[in-house]
């Protein structure tokens, strides 16, 4: 039993980590497109860039839920009621960004396309903050003991908790951008590379703050002092922060790119890993933490949901390197001109 909690502790942290990269670019893309477009046209290719790879991207949140959901179904359903306005207001977020994408070429209005392109950019840095927020509260801890939850939504809204959401808001900037300069070209392509450049410093500086307030505001440091092997994991996260720049400076977008793919799946690593093996740690008494072992469900659900992740997940994977292969090629201004349905 205790194999299997874990094993799915391990898959949990994993679906989160793939959603945040994969759509982090997409979040990135949408709250920098005020910036990065200039005209209709850039627009446009900014929206048809991740076009055909945004809502297949979602899957992974949807599976991050439902993993949680069935595996950890105290914790769900917790966090669903202690978090409820933030995560509906996430929920909302989501489904705004979508409909942007999808209506915002329907007319042909500026006044229509401008309202469309500024739900794109809220739409996109809402959940983005919100995201950092809400996994910033949960390695710092939810006050909450026997009676339930002693906070709301403005209570999420600490030090640490928007030092976290900042720091995500940093990493998908300079993620969109770099994801920008790969599949656009010409200036487009070379406005979005020299952002990104300008963009990784202060991702730095909050990155190197938000480690270091990490030790004060919560215990995710504990793991990694009781067992040093584990600081290979943010190790890893700091040195492809620094191969981002590095492959800047050398003039390789690609593999920068790469790199900031390195540095978010490790920053989730990192802090899933402090968690071990709460989920969500109560910041009034260690009595009340929710953990892998008191909030997971039956041993044979969890068998049975193995049985369908080692099934599933490879297919997902599979099909998902498909899209992304059969995609790869640059957007150019002159693909969306010529086909009407574009985005």
């Amino acid at each position: 039993m205790e194999t299997l909690q874990i094993t799915w502790f391990v898959l949990w942290a994993v679906l989160w980590a793939v959603y945040f990269m994969l759509d982090g670019f997409v979040l990135g893309i949408g709250f920098l497109s005020g910036v990065l477009g200039k005209t209709d046209t850039d627009k446009r290719v900014l929206i048809n860039s991740v076009g055909p790879v945004w809502d297949g991207n979602e899957v992974w949140l949807i599976t991050a839920g439902v993993a949680t959901f069935a595996a950890f179904p105290t914790t769900y359903a917790l966090m669903f009621s202690y978090l409820y306005l933030a995560l509906l207001l996430l929920l909302f977020s989501l489904i705004v960004r979508g409909v942007s994408f999808e209506f915002r070429g329907k007319v042909d209005s500026l006044a229509w396309r401008k309202g469309w392109d500024t739900a794109i950019v809220v739409s996109s840095f809402l959940p983005a903050l919100l995201f950092g927020v809400a996994f910033g509260n949960i390695f710092k801890g939810l006050p909450m003991d026997a009676s339930g939850h002693h906070g709301g939504l403005l209570s999420l809204l600490n030090p640490y908790g928007i030092l976290t959401g900042l720091l995500f808001v940093c990493l998908f900037a300079v993620h969109g951008a770099l994801y920008t300069s790969v599949k656009t070209v010409g200036e487009l392509s070379s406005r979005a590379f020299n952002l990104a450049k300008l963009l990784w410093i202060p991702l730095l500086l909050v990155a190197v703050i938000f480690l270091g307030y990490t030790a004060y505001a919560t215990k995710l440091y504990d793991n990694y002092l009781a067992t040093p092997a584990l600081f290979l994991i943010p190790g890893i996260a700091v040195l492809a922060l620094v191969m981002v720049q590095a492959q800047m400076v050398w003039n390789k977008p690609l593999r920068a790119f790469a790199a900031s793919c390195v540095t978010i799946l490790f920053v989730v690593f990192t802090g899933v890993t402090g968690l071990f093996p709460n989920l969500i740690p109560s910041s009034l008494d260690p009595a009340y933490n929710l953990t892998i072992y008191n909030s997971s469900s039956s041993q044979y659900t969890l068998t049975i949901m193995m049985v369908v992740a080692l099934i599933f997940v490879p297919i997902v994977i599979a099909y998902k390197i498909w899209v992304y292969r059969i995609f790869k090629a640059p957007v150019t201004e002159q693909d969306v001109l010529e086909n009407h349905e574009a985005y």
